[in-house]
């Protein structure tokens, strides 16, 4: 659901229950799109999160901690000149518009008391936050726009402020006779976001869901349902009446709980039971749980839910992209390699021909003496001792003796002898990266947190392969903390009748619990020929039955790429049984005296 006028109005009335006449004590700017506002009120310290970011913007209190630059940006610097110290008097919006106004005092130099106004403007790209002066005059403001940028306003320092263009009616003023006659015979989802500020296609599309109403085939009694739930919800907006609730774990949507409604998953109280401090790191982070009252929890309900799902959804995000990020890497050097070993199977074709110019010099040679050199021709037929003396034809070339023809044979077949040994080697090992790379690639699908995708970061940008590839890429990657990534490895683990099973999760991890962790009494696991992480089974030294080692060899199957197959071969082994050559990729070693078996893959 968009962050539309009815979300804004109710986290406005939230905060205005919440922070009037607390005093601004901090002010960040994490990144281009945010402003924190740390606001001491009540004995309590709280975050105020503002974003501008054009899927993601918002403006609500916030336990999440972010970390901030070293060098404050100057918006940053500016607000902390204006605002630190002064007072909250009022925090309001004007009916379902999307823009909020913070009224502030505080004493200048002179210790004369002054007025400012922040505004948070939340619509998508055009969202912004701009400073005002006591004469309605933009100090500065986060984004500066214009006419050049396609702006119907100036904001600029220096100008006036001017609301933007009201250009839809007004919910809170339309009857219901009119209400109905503006949406009959349309698309409700699509008429009423279209005519009405501050009420969101999804909004109407949840409310709909939950009136069982049809979006198109619907009587006039249903419209007068959906006209009076929305007018309730409007009504009870900043009470206890209206939350905001998941749909699904993309989505949420304000409901009306004194209507008969039904809705299944209301926030609990813990998460949101927090107090914010600022500490020397220059982070805002949460204290201990402090234990509140229910009235006190329902007035922020609307605020600490959605700092919770954007959170969330941001988190997702920066995954996802930085995944991408690294796979294209990865690709880019993957297609590169894939070229190279495309054309060495060329060489290779070529190679195939060798012994057929060994056989062409040898026949001339021994028949020299028959051949008269006084005739030029194309071709000649020798009989071939090699195959029961059928007759061969002979390419010659015209401009040379028969001797040279020979000559140029051997020549020809050397070159070949040598190509062979030479991209012979080059496909074993263009074989082994193109394995490894492919290691590369399954990590990164089965990664699940950030951390996890520094660890393959850092594998990256230690090897070779991507030296080139990180060079002329036009990747933005993340920077990599090199030092707390190899402070601790945290593989997966897992209790298998008392005994712990360790799983490793990429390449690193894979070479850590094979090679540092394990011992020679331990046990080894891996899915045979199918790509998968390296599974280690500490013994301490105690006998495992079989039914624990068979636990085990599903798990590692589940680790693996076969873990929607079934009967999925696994080899184990002792640790000891199991050697990493000298010089090889990560993640790659070689065992023997192993035995295998065949499991259905099973987390647990």
């Amino acid at each position: 659901m968009a962050f539309d006028g009815i979300v804004t109005k109710q986290v406005v009335l939230e905060l205005k229950n919440t922070l009037i006449g607390g005093k601004i004590n901090k002010v960040f700017e994490p990144n281009k799109n945010e402003i924190i506002i740390g606001i001491y009120c009540s004995g309590k310290n709280y975050a105020l999160n503002i974003s501008i970011s054009s899927s993601n913007y918002r403006m609500n209190l916030t336990t999440n901690s972010k970390p901030n630059p070293l060098n404050a940006p100057n918006f940053c610097m500016l607000l902390r000149k204006h605002l630190l110290g002064s007072r909250i008097t009022d925090i309001y919006s004007n009916c379902l518009e999307r823009i909020v106004f913070i009224d502030l005092e505080s004493y200048n130099e002179l210790n004369d008391l002054v007025s400012k106004k922040l505004v948070i403007e939340l619509m998508g790209k055009h969202s912004n936050v701009i400073l005002l002066n006591d004469k309605n005059i933009i100090i500065d403001s986060l984004r500066h726009l214009d006419s050049f940028s396609n702006s119907c306003r100036d904001i600029l320092p220096a100008h006036e402020y001017i609301n933007p263009p009201a250009d839809k009616l007004d919910i809170c003023k339309i009857e219901l006779d009119r209400f109905i006659n503006l949406v009959k015979n349309e698309k409700l989802s699509n008429i009423i976001p279209n005519s009405f500020s501050g009420i969101s296609k999804a909004f109407i599309l949840s409310t709909l869901d939950i009136l069982k109403i049809s979006d198109t085939d619907y009587s006039a009694k249903d419209v007068a349902n959906l006209y009076k739930y929305i007018k309730d919800i409007i009504q009870n907006l900043g009470t206890n009446n209206v939350l905001a609730v998941p749909i699904n774990n993309k989505d949420y949507t304000m409901v009306y709980k004194s209507n008969g409604v039904a809705y299944t998953s209301r926030p609990k109280c813990a998460p949101y039971n927090k107090t914010i401090t600022y500490i020397q790191n220059q982070q805002f982070v949460a204290d201990t749980d402090e234990q509140c009252s229910p009235l006190q929890n329902n007035m922020l309900q609307t605020n600490f839910f959605l700092d919770d799902f954007y959170n969330q959804k941001e988190g997702n995000e920066i995954l996802v992209n930085y995944k991408n990020n690294l796979l294209k890497l990865v690709l880019s050097a993957l297609k590169k390699i894939t070229k190279k070993v495309n054309n060495i199977n060329l060489k290779l074709k070529e190679c195939e021909s060798m012994d057929t110019y060994r056989i062409y010099g040898e026949l001339i040679t021994s028949n020299l003496y028959r051949i008269d050199n006084s005739i030029n021709v194309s071709s000649i037929s020798l009989e071939n001792y090699y195959d029961n003396n059928s007759l061969i034809e002979i390419p010659l070339d015209k401009s040379i003796s028969p001797s040279y023809n020979a000559k140029k044979y051997f020549k020809k077949y050397n070159k070949l002898k040598n190509t062979l040994e030479i991209v012979g080697k080059q496909k074993l090992e263009a074989t082994k990266e193109l394995d490894y790379l492919e290691s590369i690639i399954y990590e990164l699908e089965s990664a699940t947190s950030t951390s996890e995708l520094e660890e393959i970061d850092l594998e990256i940008s230690e090897n070779v392969l991507f030296k080139n590839t990180q060079k002329n890429s036009s990747v933005k990657k993340n920077k990599v903390n090199k030092r707390k990534v190899h402070d601790e490895y945290e593989p997966i683990t897992y209790n298998v009748d008392d005994f712990t099973l360790y799983v490793g999760k990429n390449n690193k991890q894979n070479d850590y619990i094979t090679t540092k962790l394990g011992k020679n009494e331990d046990l080894w696991f891996h899915t045979k020929n199918i790509r998968g992480s390296h599974c280690l089974l500490k013994c301490n030294g105690e006998n495992v039955m079989e039914h624990t080692i068979i636990a085990c060899a599903q798990i590692a199957a589940f680790h693996s790429k076969a873990k929607l197959s079934s009967n999925v071969p696994v080899d184990y082994c002792f640790i000891k049984n199991v050697k990493k050559p000298s010089g090889s990729k990560p993640g790659m070693v070689v065992y023997f005296n192993n035995k295998t078996l065949y499991v259905n893959p099973k987390e647990s």
